[in-house]
């Protein structure tokens, strides 16, 4: 056992440079932005879900793959165009509903998989300009919508995948076949001089989504076909954003500007390039009758905070039905959002992520601003401690002023700091019913302590496996099993050391409570606990079984808090807490958390 005295640990401050180093200049809008909107509508907006009664065949129920899923000629699908309402379609509305939700940048899919165009494309008889008499050029409406309102305007191309070109991808294509040439055809004939269309008749594009969601190698294009889309995008808009899912990956071209991650999948760690998450408000992209899992505001809130805590943007999707109507579910929900954004976008425009670890705190996450003047924190709480107090950790300054955001008055908030520790009095009433905003002033950007563990919001220190002091690179945490019952452990074979530093404001005794999960019989293993020069330790006993869901035969190995006894701490300070597990031979302990309060 190693004695550990209370220590500053000053040789532990981060100095990690501020910003999102791999950003080039074409993407300094895109982050800056943070929230887009994206726009699933087309022809499959017609049917709603339902082909001649048969919904769409895959549980998914995205209902843009109707025409793949439900094995429809292409020649009937389009007959879907005459359910629409052409007097009542107005790309501005969407527009001006993306503007009063705050947000930048608007993003149409000008053709998805169907291969069928939303604008009047000289390349192709598939598109709007050959079925809509008058003839209709939603690209172009929605182009002059954006650039009256001032939003950027994006547009989504399915380059990879097209259902109606003769030698365009389909994926029954696995069953027939293809050769390069035919593909290469396509590509010439229609990839290639639609693109020059969108890139020469619209003005300023923004961005052009592709949406090619596996690696070019494990497709029918070629790594040279897409370099020669990209440097038709770079020779024509040379200020134009191209995402990742062109089919090149940042790492191998790094001439691309941002990274798509996957439907629906949010960030979970920073980046230092550019990223955005595209998501729904419920699940479908394109318009789905049958669609009723809806996101709540705060979740969608929450997203986009997260995301941007960590550098990413969020991009939200709307799914018009046929007579360009958006469902209230979704259009509420985005304007309560823009109403959120209306009194907090200051901590999401132009914000980006700090350096403490993402899940520092347990009341929410953290966003950060930089000017010549200051540097700010902006503390979203997403689960408002009872007593008022919040707790921050982690930073060595002791901040300038600290008030809530929503204030106009910007009344300081009553607070202490000391250390590491900074204990901020809330107001008596939650300024939002969503996430309130508290900011942090500092004169510069401040010192952190890299790795501590936070006090939680009910004053106690949670102590896991995954947040040592330092980082355990080699260890490996079993995920959780069995729907949750089997919860995150680490599985200790032989003698091993689990390290933490915390800091305490409050000196004093404290328990300290250890979490295992122990199927044998002996009283050989062991376990202690070493802080502030004083070990205790216990031996280990066994936790038995436990039923995980009732009636369902769900017999699993039991988790059992275990008070080791408490230790003093005598004084305010850093403290570095050790636990040694000790297992005799051929005995396992399943490790989960200390817990100290």
């Amino acid at each position: 056992m190693k004695n550990i005295t209370i220590s500053i640990l000053f040789l532990l401050l981060s100095f990690t440079v501020f910003s999102q180093k791999q950003t080039n200049e074409r993407a300094k809008w895109f982050t800056d932005a943070r929230f887009g909107m994206f726009i699933h509508w087309g022809v499959y907006s017609g049917a709603e879900g339902f082909w001649k009664g048969e919904k769409l065949r895959n549980d998914n129920d995205y209902a843009e793959w109707l025409l793949y899923r439900n094995r429809i000629e292409k020649e009937e699908y389009v007959t879907l165009l005459d359910r629409f309402d052409w007097d009542d379609i107005n790309p501005e509305e969407w527009v001006l509903l993306a503007k009063n939700s705050g947000m930048k940048y608007v993003t149409l899919t000008a053709k998805h998989h169907d291969g069928f165009a939303l604008w009047d494309s000289k390349v192709s008889d598939y598109d709007l300009g050959n079925y809509t008499n008058p003839k209709r050029d939603i690209v172009k409406e929605l182009a002059n919508a954006c650039k009256k309102h001032g939003i950027k305007l994006g547009l989504y191309y399915s380059h990879w995948v097209d259902w109606e070109h003769k030698y365009g991808w389909d994926h029954t294509r696995e069953v027939y076949g293809i050769t390069a040439e035919e593909y290469d055809t396509y590509w010439q004939e229609k990839v290639i001089p639609q693109m020059r269309e969108l890139l020469t008749n619209y003005g300023d594009v923004g961005m052009i989504w592709f949406d090619m969601w596996i690696h070019h190698s494990r497709t029918v294009v070629t790594k040279e076909q897409l370099l020669q889309l990209k440097g038709l995008i770079r020779e024509l808009q040379p200020n134009c954003l191209v995402n990742s899912r062109l089919g090149l990956s940042i790492e191998e071209d790094p001439d691309i500007d941002y990274k798509t991650l996957g439907d629906n999948q949010l960030g979970s760690k920073k980046e230092d390039f550019p990223w955005q998450s595209p998501a729904t408000v419920a699940h479908s992209w394109g318009f789905h009758s049958t669609d009723s899992k809806w996101k709540s505001t705060s979740t969608l809130l929450k997203s986009l905070i997260d995301n941007t805590s960590l550098n990413g943007n969020f991009m939200l999707n709307i799914g018009p039905r046929a007579n360009g109507d958006v469902p209230y579910e979704i259009s509420q929900k985005m304007l309560e959002m823009g109403k959120w954004l209306s009194v907090n976008g200051e901590s999401i425009y132009g914000a980006e992520a700090f350096d403490l670890r993402k899940d520092q705190h347990d009341w929410g996450k953290i966003t950060c601003k930089e000017t010549a003047e200051e540097f700010k924190l902006y503390l979203h709480i997403y689960n408002c401690p009872l007593n008022k107090k919040l707790n921050l950790t982690g930073i060595i300054q002791s901040p300038q002023k600290i008030y809530l955001l929503a204030d106009k008055q910007k009344a300081s908030l009553q607070y202490t700091h000391t250390g590491a520790f900074t204990e901020i009095q809330l107001t008596s009433k939650e300024p939002d019913k969503y996430v309130s905003v508290v900011v942090v002033e500092y004169e510069s950007k401040p010192e952190i302590i890299d790795g501590i563990v936070s006090k939680t919001v009910d004053g106690g220190y949670s102590l896991l496996p995954q947040n040592q002091n330092p980082e355990d690179e080699y260890l490996i945490v079993n995920r959780k099993e069995r729907g949750g019952t089997v919860p995150y452990h680490v599985i200790v074979k032989n003698n091993k050391t689990f390290s933490w530093k915390i800091y305490v404001d409050e000196p004093g005794e404290k328990n300290i409570d250890v979490s295992y999960s122990f199927q044998n019989e002996s009283d050989k293993s062991k376990l202690a606990v070493t802080v502030a020069g004083k070990t205790i330790s216990q031996v280990i006993s066994n936790t038995g079984k436990t039923v995980g869901e009732p009636n369902q035969n769900w017999v699993i190995d039991n988790y059992k808090s275990n008070c080791l006894g408490k230790i003093n701490f005598p004084e305010k300070g850093f403290y570095n807490i050790e636990l040694d597990i000790e297992p005799s031979k051929e005995e396992d302990v399943k490790f989960q958390w200390v817990w100290i309060k």
